[in-house]
């Protein structure tokens, strides 16, 4: 059944055409939203949350359908505390929730106030009556897993990534039919991304999202919505789903197009023999031939195949020695050394606030140590992709704007290419090149300033978190100017594809001044994060045997003067467990070892390794049980033996 249906959409801002008689319904489903910056997604999502208005077409919802949409930018009252934010909803057990929490806080000033003291023990009966003391915890439970722990923070005092997470919170606990999120993953560390993956996938309810996260898309979502020169296309099924059926769409194209070209050929040789346009049916072929000539048939990605652009880079890179670096007493750096190599492809990850855009901006100079030194080499030439994109004089067009950096530039291979044909590598239409900036979305400008940059020519990319506000696209065409490039690059992201597509390397930040390296990309570092923490628990468990063998053997020793009577043999159960312990535990290793072969098998493929994941922690601890009482088993009839004799 479709909770909402939108037939023949349209929408216009003044010459460009964002879509045009899309149609689609929403059931109880979960959708990816995906196109290139500019497109209109985030248009379209508002006029679904009734935030603007279509130009043509109508949607139709079922009755009383309650939507709940979180902007790129949500509005917030500064004044307001964080619990405040979160129970702005109109839900009953949200203001029920808000009433309690002020009351609480009433009750804390004023303890002695009798209607105080009436009213809060009223609350709390209704509390329990519409069961709102497991959504208050559940609030909470989210703000935590979001890095949000000072619940009584105003708004005014939070980071920009703090209060989106705060609105996230929001969206997530208040009740809806259908749940709309325009990047939700933005601010997010991949720690909290990993949480919130989960978490979506077990909402109930309908999910409306626009991600570039292609992990996020292709675990969570069951549909895909793309928007394409204007067109909506639908896919039923998740990213890599989507990815097969439109090659398959632009194969279909492509024939299309060629078929279209071959007739458009005959009707050109034709016309030009000088037909008479006399008869009705030669005025109906050059009819036709018009109607050929106008036709498009959009056969392939836009973008061009090139080398990437960059300077010589010399033997001597970037150097860095004993890097000291805190704020107050939280410690960034603490003695931390590293020299760059020309193939270093490095991922840095850590949860949020612990320094890893301080720690790029000592890389390039822009922060100021306590201890250590940077040494660039004299070729070094570096690109850096802040967060934050620069001022752009609004009044200059596209193309105007790349041409200030370079009109020409060589790429790697020794071909020269122009500015015109560098914007249509990054996606920028011929149109779109002469577009003033004030009329670019901010995807747009985001994705003209990443392509300013590599325009410079650097022999060194530093990126922090490039892929904010990025379409999937872009992506992949970053990616591949990556892939080619002849020097360092070293970024900071959350984007779990991103890492695994382009990382050999990942430096961890834990908070406490340590950067732990791992070779590998993002898949390989959780696995070694995954064994690692195998081990220390292993450890700590071996610990907690001894300290328990300790503790029994103290025990034994007072009771010897209660009790002279000890066993002198193994009970009839602890026989039985005795003999067949060695084959349980040979079983155990068989069974690990077949899961570790399935767990290669299915490297990229996430949704079979989590449960193979579960399954070897299981099997894992069964199996220290087992070689524990196999232990304590071979002990007593060592002892008993011993007793005999």
């Amino acid at each position: 059944m479709s909770l909402l249906t939108a037939t023949n959409l349209s929408k216009s801002f003044g010459d460009k055409v964002l879509f045009n008689n899309i149609s689609f319904s929403i059931a109880d489903e979960k959708i990816g939203l995906i196109g290139i910056n500019g497109t209109g997604k985030t248009t379209l999502l508002k006029i679904i949350a009734g935030l603007e208005t279509s130009e043509t077409g109508t949607i139709q919802m079922t009755s009383g359908m309650k939507i709940e949409y979180l902007p790129q930018d949500p509005d917030f009252d500064g004044e307001s505390t964080i619990l405040e934010q979160v129970f702005k909803g109109d839900s009953k057990a949200l203001r029920l929730i808000r009433d309690y929490e002020k009351t609480l806080e009433e009750l804390s000033a004023r303890g002695d106030d009798e209607e105080i003291q009436q009213r809060f023990a009223q609350l709390s009966d209704e509390m329990t009556v519409n069961d709102a003391w497991e959504m208050e915890s559940q609030i909470k439970t989210i703000l935590t897993q979001l890095g949000i722990h000072d619940f009584n923070r105003k708004i005014n005092t939070l980071s920009g990534g703090q209060k989106k997470r705060v609105a996230l919170a929001s969206a997530l606990v208040t009740p809806c039919d259908l749940l709309i999120l325009d990047e939700p993953t933005n601010h997010l560390d991949n720690k909290m991304i990993d949480w919130l993956e989960g978490h979506i996938k077990r909402l109930t309810g309908s999910l409306l999202m626009i991600t570039h996260d292609r992990y996020f898309l292709d675990r969570v979502v069951t549909k895909i919505m793309e928007i394409d020169q204007g067109n909506l296309y639908i896919y039923k099924g998740n990213y890599t789903y989507h990815i097969e059926k439109k090659l398959e769409r632009q194969e279909v194209a492509s024939s299309t197009e060629r078929k279209r070209l071959n007739l458009y050929r005959q009707e050109l040789s034709w016309i030009k023999q000088g037909a008479k346009a006399r008869s009705t049916k030669q005025q109906a072929r050059i009819q036709r031939f018009e109607a050929l000539r106008d036709a498009k048939v959009e056969s392939k990605e836009m973008g061009l195949e090139i080398s990437s652009i960059h300077s010589r880079l010399g033997q001597k890179i970037i150097e860095l020695k004993d890097l000291h670096k805190s704020f107050g007493a939280k410690k960034i750096l603490n003695g931390f050394t590293y020299t760059f190599q020309k193939d270093d492809r490095i991922g840095v990850i850590g949860d949020n606030g612990v320094g890893k855009t301080t720690f790029l901006n000592i890389i390039i100079g822009k922060a100021k140590l306590d201890q250590g030194s940077v040494d660039r080499g004299e070729t070094v030439k570096i690109a850096y992709f802040s967060q934050e994109i620069e001022e752009m004089n609004e009044s200059l067009r596209a193309i105007e704007y790349i041409k200030e950096t370079a009109e020409i530039v060589t790429t790697s291979d020794g071909h020269q290419i122009s500015a015109s044909q560098m914007m249509e590598t990054f996606l920028f239409s011929s149109d779109l090149q002469w577009t003033p900036i004030s009329k670019l979305s901010g995807g747009e400008k985001r994705r003209l300033y990443l392509m300013k940059i590599l325009m410079e020519a650097p022999n060194v990319l530093v990126l922090d978190e490039p892929t904010n506000d990025i379409d999937i696209d872009t992506l992949k065409v970053l990616e591949a100017y990556i892939d080619d490039f002849k020097g360092p690059v070293i970024t900071v992201s959350h984007d779990r594809y991103f890492l695994d597509r382009i990382c050999n390397k990942i430096f961890h930040l834990d908070g406490l001044g340590n950067i732990t390296q791992y070779t590998g990309n993002y898949f390989d570092y959780t696995q070694e994060s995954i064994q690692k923490s195998r081990i220390a628990n292993a450890v700590l468990a071996e610990n907690n045997k001894t300290l328990k063998a300790e503790h029994d053997a103290k025990t034994s020793q007072k009771d010897q003067t209660k009790d002279k009577e000890k066993p002198t043999k193994l009970s009839y159960k602890e026989k039985r467990e005795y003999e067949t312990v060695d084959e349980e535990i040979k079983k155990l290793e068989e069974e690990l070892e077949q899961i570790s072969a399935e767990m290669t098998r299915y490297a990229s493929d996430y949704d079979k390794l989590q449960p193979l994941y579960e399954k070897m922690e299981q099997v894992e601890d069964e199996l220290l049980y087992k070689m524990e009482r196999q232990d304590y088993l071979a002990r007593l009839v060592e002892e008993f033996a011993k007793n005999k004799v």
